[in-house]
């Protein structure tokens, strides 16, 4: 059974009015596996009349980003063609891949009613060998996320197999992903996990793995083992998923993760060359 080594909380770094919290990387935490950075903002309530999120068109290369709506909407569109506005509980899964532009903000009606608001982001790295892949993007709402309910917790199915159900996306590297709601004294065991790397964050509430509890807003590093069993003594959110490791170098500046610094200043050159293309932002 896989333990807590340690925790790691998420630091406070707000963009502009947009409440965002951020547990990897960190002063201890550079990432987890193939598990390079996430995001978490708010929650937090808008008012009616705002300026919704901030996220205007910007590129991206080498790796996946996999966004979860908790709260409120969100409109993507990219260089690619593909334009959706999810709601509550659905999620983005988006391959930059070659190199994509994409915008993610609020839709019209957002930014004129306002409403409460919790979006987390994650990204999640590409091996060398599909880093130049092509560009993909899935939306999916929640109604078309399969889920399983046993012994007080949920498991919402992103990517890969849980209790003979299987996720809305097909990783293309074999990724496991899912958010999962526990209600007091509720449990869930995840197994095969030997020789994966494990991400493990909660979001809301409290959860214990034995005799370790890990409170929202913190991230849980796991030691190795085969299964990890996560119990709640109250109503409880947090992600879960696991990854195959890349023993590769990483190489992050900015919107691109690479292997090195010249395919780096590729990335950038190609960019300012107009080879992403152009995403408009949606406002319907």
């Amino acid at each position: 059974m896989r333990t807590v080594k340690r925790v790691h909380p998420a630091f406070r770094d707000d963009i502009g009015d947009l409440v965002t919290r951020r547990p990897v990387p960190g002063p201890a935490i550079g990432h987890v596996g193939a598990f390079l950075f996430l995001n978490h903002h708010g929650p937090q309530s808008y008012p009616p009349n705002n300026r919704g999120l901030p996220f205007g068109p910007h590129p991206h290369r080498g790796f996946e980003t996999v966004t979860f709506i908790l709260e409120g909407e969100l409109a993507h569109t990219d260089s690619a063609g593909h334009s959706s506005i999810i709601r509550a509980g659905g999620i983005q899964w988006m391959t930059a891949g070659s190199g994509i532009v994409h915008a993610e903000v609020s839709p019209a009606d957002f930014k004129r009613d306002g409403g409460p608001m919790e979006i987390l982001q994650l990204w999640v790295n590409l091996p060398a060998r599909l880093k130049m892949a092509a560009p993909r993007y899935v939306g999916a709402q929640a109604e078309a996320i399969p889920s399983v309910t046993a012994d007080g917790a949920t498991v919402h199915l992103i990517s890969g197999e849980h209790a003979g159900a299987k996720g809305v996306i097909e990783s293309l590297t074999g990724v496991f992903l899912s958010w999962v709601e526990i209600e007091a004294g509720g449990s869930v065991t995840f197994a095969g996990l030997e020789g994966r790397d494990v991400f493990l964050y909660c979001a809301r509430g409290m959860f214990h793995v034995e005799d370790a509890a890990v409170a929202h807003f913190h991230l849980a590093e796991l030691t190795p083992g085969d299964s990890v069993t996560i119990t709640a003594t109250e109503p409880t959110l947090f992600l879960f998923g696991h990854a195959a490791p890349i023993d590769e170098p990483i190489v992050a500046h900015g919107p691109f993760v690479m292997n090195s610094e010249a395919e780096i200043r590729q990335a950038f050159q190609d960019y300012q060359a107009g080879k992403f293309g152009v995403a408009e932002i949606v406002e319907a």
